[in-house]
């Protein structure tokens, strides 16, 4: 099986937890231990499923993890919304952050469609 680090589904993963770091820097503080957290545990969780599966002995294990990262990325899409109806962020702060976890999605869904053709 190939090495997680050379997948660009991880990589690309990893971009965006620090998107949404940086993003969830400008919430307000009383959301440290609400949205805030919740947002970057989400983001934390994409590239530790896929490298995590990507650990594990079967390709029924890796699908299982990957599919773990792919709800993760919509846990994360879902709190952004919130965020954004709750106007603790504005359209293009969602936007930006919206494209990364819509690329990531793609990039998951192609691999789980590479494993299960396998």
């Amino acid at each position: 099986m190939k090495d997680y680090k050379e997948l660009e589904l991880w990589k690309e993963s990893r971009k965006l937890v620090s998107d949404v770091y940086k993003m969830t820097g400008i919430l307000p503080a009383d959301e440290k231990f609400g949205l805030k957290s919740q947002l970057q545990r989400a983001a934390v969780s994409v590239p530790s499923n896929i490298a995590e599966g990507m650990g594990r002995s079967t390709s029924a294990d890796t699908i299982r993890f990957l599919v773990i990262a792919r709800g993760s990325l919509f846990e994360l899409e879902t709190q952004l919304y919130l965020c954004l109806d709750l106007q603790l962020i504005s359209e293009s702060e969602l936007k930006s952050v919206h494209e990364q976890i819509l690329l990531s999605i793609r990039l998951v869904n192609g691999y789980l469609k590479y494993l299960r053709s396998k």
